[in-house]
């Protein structure tokens, strides 16, 4: 596992945003940060858990996603994100991590 980023809620437009339908949620592209960090602003009907939209996470990049979350308290099943990487969150310790399963010669929603 790698570490890929940050995520923090935003409350406000945030540039270069991109749309995860599923998530109805606006993303930023943590490589543009230098600390990387990408902030996430929800559409008001997002049914993303309060755990997550509430709480930073950390995410990483997996070769796969299923042997991160076996045994685990998984609070966003496994789902698709834009064309480049499969994606799911878990609770553990009182931490939300999100693992990122990227579709090979993809990094973002750039490819």
């Amino acid at each position: 596992m790698e570490f890929h980023h940050v995520g923090l809620r935003a409350w406000e437009k945030q540039p270069k945003e991109d749309f995860v339908a599923d998530s109805k949620c606006w993303v930023t592209d943590p490589r543009d940060h230098p600390n990387r960090i990408e902030w996430l602003r929800y559409e008001p009907d997002s049914q993303v858990p309060d755990v997550v939209k509430n709480t930073p996470h950390v995410a990483f990049k997996v070769d796969k996603l299923e042997p991160h979350l076996e045994g685990e308290e998984v609070v966003i099943e496994p789902f698709q994100v834009g064309e480049f990487a499969r994606v799911a969150f878990i609770v553990k310790n009182g931490l939300v991590y999100e693992f990122m399963e990227f579709k090979p010669g993809y990094a973002w929603f750039d490819g």
